[in-house]
C-alpha cells in the first residue's frame, strides 16, 4: 500500500470545484437525513471519510439498507442496495441541477424514495438544487487531493478522539458547512443556541448545541490550503486568551474560534504532533476554565497495549 503524506491543495486553485462539490454533498447528505433516525446533535445526517472518498455508510430503508459514496479514486457516485443492486454515474463537470436529477434517478432505480428538501442550508444564496446551473465545476485531481486531506485530518482527529471516555462524536463530515468535525461533551446542558446560520432554522442549531462542548475540525477555507479549527460552546471566560501550540495557531475574533492553517501543519517536521498539540491545547482551553471533570472524562488510549502486543 502506497503511503502518502499531507497533500497540498491551494483553496484558490479549486474554489469552483469546492463550491460545486459542497452542493453535491448536501444533496447526498439530505438523502441520509430523510431516512436515518434522528441522533442527538444531527449525527444521523453526516458523511464519513472512507478508503475511496466520502460515504453515507449504511442508511436504513424499510427492512434493508442502502449507501451512497463519492468515490474520489475512480470519480464516480456509487449507490448500492442490500439486494445487490448497484447504480452510479461518473463524477465530471456538471451543474448541480444535473447532479440532483441523476442522483434522484439512480435512487429510483434502486427502489429508494427520497423526497429531500430542495435547497441547500448554511449558504447564501440558497439556490434550489433543481435550478442551480451556477455551480458546475469538477476537477478530479483537486477532489482527490481534498479527500486525501480529509484522510489525514480524520486519522489524527481519530487518535485525539481515542483519548476521551466521555460522550464524543465520531469524526464525521457535516455537509452544511463542508467540514470534518469531532466534538467532546462535558455532560452538562448548554444555554439555548441563538441560531443565525444562513438558510437554516434556528431549531437546527438548538439541537446541535444542546450540550456543553468542545469541538474541533477541518474545512477547506480559513487558510491558503484550508484550516483546522477549535471552539467551545458556551465559550468560557478566558478561552480566547489561552496560548495554544503550534506557533501558527491563533484565535480569530471574526470566526469565534482558534484557527491553524493546514499549510502550517503540512510544513511541520512532525505534522501529526503539531495537529495533536493544537487539538489538545484548545480542548484544555475549553475544559479547564469551564471546570470539566477531566479525570473522569479522559482516558489513556494505550491502556491495553501491553496485552495486545504479539
Amino acid at each position: 500500500m502506497a503511503r502518502q503524506g499531507w497533500p497540498r491543495l491551494r483553496v484558490a486553485d479549486w474554489h469552483a470545484t469546492r463550491d460545486t462539490l459542497h452542493m453535491w454533498t448536501q444533496i447526498v447528505g439530505k438523502v441520509r437525513l430523510v431516512h436515518a433516525p434522528l441522533v442527538n446533535h444531527w449525527w444521523n445526517v453526516t458523511l464519513y471519510v472512507s478508503p475511496r472518498g466520502l460515504t453515507t455508510s449504511a442508511v436504513p430503508y424499510g427492512t434493508g439498507a442502502f449507501d451512497v459514496e463519492f468515490d474520489f479514486v475512480e470519480h464516480r457516485l456509487r449507490l448500492r442496495a442490500d439486494d445487490g443492486t448497484d447504480e452510479g454515474f461518473a463524477l465530471a463537470p456538471m451543474t448541480v441541477a444535473e447532479f440532483h436529477e441523476r442522483t434522484m434517478r439512480a435512487l429510483g432505480r434502486l427502489g429508494v424514495e427520497a423526497a429531500i428538501q430542495g435547497h441547500p442550508n448554511e449558504v447564501d444564496p440558497a439556490i434550489p438544487f433543481a435550478e442551480d446551473d451556477r455551480h458546475a465545476s469538477y476537477d478530479p485531481d483537486a477532489a482527490h487531493l481534498f479527500w486525501r486531506q480529509l484522510l489525514q485530518a480524520s486519522r489524527v482527529m481519530g487518535e485525539f478522539r481515542s483519548r476521551f471516555a466521555g460522550k464524543v462524536s465520531p469524526v464525521h463530515f457535516f455537509w452544511g458547512a463542508m467540514d470534518l468535525a469531532c466534538t467532546r461533551f462535558s455532560g452538562r446542558t448548554a444555554p439555548e443556541h441563538p441560531g443565525g446560520a444562513p438558510n437554516c432554522g434556528d431549531w437546527v442549531m438548538v439541537e446541535g448545541y444542546s450540550r456543553e462542548l468542545s469541538s474541533c475540525g477541518f474545512w477547506p477555507g480559513g487558510g491558503e490550503e484550508g484550516a483546522f479549527y477549535a471552539y467551545a460552546y458556551p465559550e468560557p471566560h478566558g478561552f480566547s486568551a489561552r496560548p495554544v501550540r503550534p506557533a501558527a495557531a491563533f484565535y480569530s475574533t471574526e470566526n469565534g474560534q482558534y484557527l491553524l492553517p493546514y499549510e502550517a501543519v503540512a510544513d511541520d517536521p512532525d505534522p501529526d504532533r503539531a495537529l495533536l498539540d493544537f487539538l489538545q491545547d484548545t480542548y484544555e482551553a475549553a475544559a479547564d476554565p469551564a471546570g470539566w471533570d477531566r479525570e473522569t472524562l479522559e482516558v489513556d488510549p494505550a491502556r491495553w497495549a501491553h496485552k495486545t502486543r504479539a
